[in-house]
């Protein structure tokens, strides 16, 4: 039975966390509270004269085109770093989870994009598929496609979506090879011995134990998609060309610290918070029921 710590004096506990409460107030709920206000206000750069417009800026930022075409580059890249990591991931954690020689080796090179910070990485892929002296870039024009990321808007798409989920494979496999290891071998061993075939396994065992671990990795890529897709944005395309690549979370910064409009990057970061509140609720929610056994 675990002993609980008591103090004589009531305000002890309240000193210890004291130093966290007056950091999250200064470094997260006072930005949250200006940027609810400001985004219901017209303002100038300088923030000396301000006006009160109720939703005006919810209004024109849904009427934008630019806004829509950024929350359209945001949901391609979400959905499609979801769908390419998630499976690659799973794979890998199935292939390197079996009894193969130098596995360790293996499963320290597919974490190891993971212990490299995003713009680090991006810088990486740079000169790799850089249009005048990438390997890569020379290697197309070799066999007569012209690569230009630069210049064309297709190919900076898809070279974000490659470096981010590139960048996430490593944090996926490393969920997935933890939930592997975690179901019993028994009950593999006893499928095996009932006649059940690799597939049967997966779907009716497998499966139904990492579950909760896909579910978790789901919402986790989504955020990752919306916020942490920044530094690579700005290493290698800044958006471009002609806001090809610009997502919700780089429209947010370019309008508030290169155009100087705080409104309309104010009202594009209280969307994002509640994106993310709402990414959060799901996971929490879905966690709870902790999904479904099905067939155990």
């Amino acid at each position: 039975m675990k002993s609980r710590v008591l103090f004589k004096n009531k305000f002890v506990p309240l000193i210890f966390l004291l130093p966290q409460v007056i950091f999250a107030i200064l470094f997260f709920l006072y930005p949250i509270w200006e940027s609810f206000v400001l985004s219901f206000q017209q303002t100038d750069p300088f923030g000396i004269n301000q006006k009160f417009v109720w939703f005006k800026n919810y209004i024109d930022l849904f009427t934008s085109k630019d806004f829509l075409n950024a929350l359209f580059v945001t949901t391609v890249i979400s959905i499609s770093i979801v769908f390419i990591t998630i499976p690659i991931s799973l794979l890998l954690a199935l292939m390197v989870e079996k009894p193969i020689y130098n596995s360790k080796l293996f499963k320290t090179l597919l974490i190891w994009p993971f212990s490299i910070a995003p713009p680090v990485a991006s810088v990486v892929w740079v000169f790799i598929f850089q249009p005048s002296i990438g390997i890569i870039s020379r290697l197309l024009e070799s066999i007569g496609y012209d690569w230009n990321y630069i210049l064309n808007g297709g190919q900076a798409l898809f070279l974000i979506i490659f470096v981010s989920s590139w960048a996430q494979i490593g944090y996926n496999f490393i969920f997935y090879l933890a939930a592997l290891t975690s179901i019993p071998k028994s009950l593999i061993e006893s499928a095996k011995i009932d006649g059940a075939n690799s597939k049967r396994i997966f779907w009716h065992i497998i499966f139904p134990f990492i579950s909760p671990t896909t579910l978790f990795l789901l919402i986790m890529n989504l955020i990752f998609s919306l916020f942490e897709t920044f530094g690579i944005i700005d290493a290698l395309t800044k958006g471009g060309p002609a806001k090809a690549t610009e997502t919700l979370i780089y429209k947010s910064y370019v309008d508030g610290i290169t155009k100087f409009d705080l409104n309309n990057s104010a009202t594009q970061s209280v969307i994002l918070f509640f994106i993310g509140i709402l990414l959060t609720y799901l996971q929490l929610r879905f966690f709870e029921r902790r999904i479904y056994y099905h067939g155990i």
